[in-house]
């Protein structure tokens, strides 16, 4: 057999290029956001942070929180540049939602001036576990601050008089009169801000004892029965508004004025908290169609008139823990 010359090896004819000895992606720490129109900055752990079904809104194709092509780079890592998402989401909703997540964080936390709750509650993490008290490890309640997350989806649809001169044209184009009668039953839902208000008819005339179970279990956990969306508004060209209401989930953790007592737990209070761990990063979702009759005043473009007002409403809960 011929001896094989070191020119011709497949090993020495594999040209010598310098190999990456990191070919990790480079997680990003800042997210640059452009919220029609308006500039967020972002850190990344605020963005994991946020709810799920806040998420799927803000990046409905999903979101990389890293770079393959820096860790590929030659050199200049440590050097993030600015590249900005655009997103379309409501750029309010989304100072509201930062905003309530930060004072909450805080509250419970603490900040570098001042401790936060989680300092005084430090014992019923080390309490010993019994039957109706596991250990505070197994329990993200008391490590963790809960934020019950509720969204509103409603779409509505305004069928106008037969008599009247609203319509629509060959195209299925709404007429001048048909466009005011939407922008004034938009303008009347914007209105109804109390957030159980349209669950409780459907209710009443369904008698549907499911979603009268949802109400009560959403108000002994954090709302009351006459609570306003903390947010809401009407969609850009679209007939549908958007809502969104966030509250500290009550989990029967009771601090005492000025420290009096040591922090004890209400169980029973507790034990209605743990059922909302079945929203956590599992948002649940409820549709149901709502149909009124509603008064318009007179406007500039007509007479006041009756009428028939369909919305369907699409609720999203979910359980945050921060």
């Amino acid at each position: 057999m011929a001896a094989v010359s070191l020119s011709s090896s497949p090993i020495t004819q594999v040209s010598q290029i310098p190999t990456h000895t990191n070919l990790q992606p480079q997680l990003l720490t800042r997210l640059f956001l452009d919220l029609r129109g308006r500039r967020f900055e972002v850190d990344r752990e605020t963005i994991m942070n946020l709810p799920e079904s806040v998420l799927l809104c803000l990046f409905p194709n999903g979101l990389v929180l890293s770079r393959q092509s820096v860790a590929l780079s030659d050199g200049g890592g440590d050097e993030e540049d600015e590249e900005v998402y655009g997103v379309d989401f409501d750029p309010e909703c989304f100072s509201y939602v930062l905003s309530f997540f930060r004072n909450a964080s805080e509250t419970f936390y603490g900040t570098a001036t001042s401790p936060g709750l989680l300092s005084a509650q430090q014992h019923l993490l080390e309490g010993s576990p019994n039957d109706f008290n596991p250990a505070g490890s197994q329990n993200p309640l008391l490590s963790k601050q809960a934020i019950i997350v509720l969204r509103e989806e409603l779409e509505y649809f305004s069928i106008p008089p037969r008599d009247g001169a609203a319509a629509t044209d060959q195209n299925g184009i709404a007429n001048e009169p048909l466009v005011d009668i939407k922008r004034r039953s938009g303008d009347y839902l914007m209105e109804k801000r109390n957030i159980f208000t349209a669950l409780q008819r459907n209710v009443n005339k369904e008698n549907n004892v499911a979603e009268q179970h949802l109400i009560d279990m959403l108000c002994m956990s954090g709302f009351d029965r006459e609570d306003e969306w903390g947010f809401r508004a009407l969609e850009p060209s679209r007939c549908c508004i958007s809502s969104i209401a966030l509250v500290l989930l009550k989990t029967g953790i009771n601090h005492h004025p000025n420290g009096d007592k040591p922090v004890d737990v209400d169980q029973h209070q507790m034990a209605t908290a743990q059922k909302l761990l079945l929203f956590w990063r599992k948002p649940a979702r409820k549709c149901w169609w709502d149909g009124i009759d509603i008064e318009l005043p007179g406007s500039d473009e007509g007479a006041a008139k009756t009428v028939k007002l369909w919305a369907r409403r699409v609720w999203t809960l979910e359980l945050s823990l921060v």
